[in-house]
């Protein structure tokens, strides 16, 4: 599994650009609002999930929108969505609990995690997001998150919300 360190150098190979800050650990939405300070761009959830046919998903969803795991299993013809295990995820995508991101598709190789995006990620600024860690956020562009997740495998499936 990469370190943050190891998945910068990965984005500095791809060319994309990336800034990132040092913040005490976030576990939540509400925590990273209140200690995250004035970061510019979108603010991402995370929703680490699989259904009884032990497929996985990573959904990525503006902060702030409401995800109806029924309707969003409905959505995406996976049937009825359950949180994936801390065991799970560390296996899958190499990181912690509340440490959840996009960017720790880089650990999953033999892409078995299928990608959700809010469409609502496409429009405007930066898209932040922790570093494989939730003591650090990092920022990059929309076409450049893309970018990493055409270079890792993942072709995102898009969503509008609410699902």
């Amino acid at each position: 599994m990469h370190s943050p360190q190891q998945l910068f150098a990965r984005l500095d190979q791809l060319g994309i650009d990336h800034r990132t800050v040092e913040h005490p650990p976030v576990f939540t939405v509400e925590e990273a609002k209140a200690l995250r300070g004035n970061l510019p761009g979108h603010h991402i959830k995370n929703l680490f999930l699989r259904n009884k046919k032990e497929e996985m998903w990573l959904v990525v969803a503006l902060e702030d929108r409401a995800v109806d795991l029924k309707r969003l299993g409905e959505r995406l013809g996976a049937g009825r969505f359950s949180f994936g295990s801390p065991d799970r995820l560390r296996r899958q995508l190499g990181v912690e609990p509340g440490s959840v991101t996009p960017l720790a598709l880089i650990n999953d190789a033999d892409r078995v995690v299928r990608l959700a995006l809010d469409r609502g990620l496409a429009e405007g600024g930066p898209v932040n997001a922790h570093p494989l860690t939730n003591t650090m956020t990092t920022a990059l562009s929309g076409a450049d998150l893309l970018r990493f997740f055409a270079a890792t495998g993942h072709e995102p499936l898009w969503l509008d919300f609410p699902v």
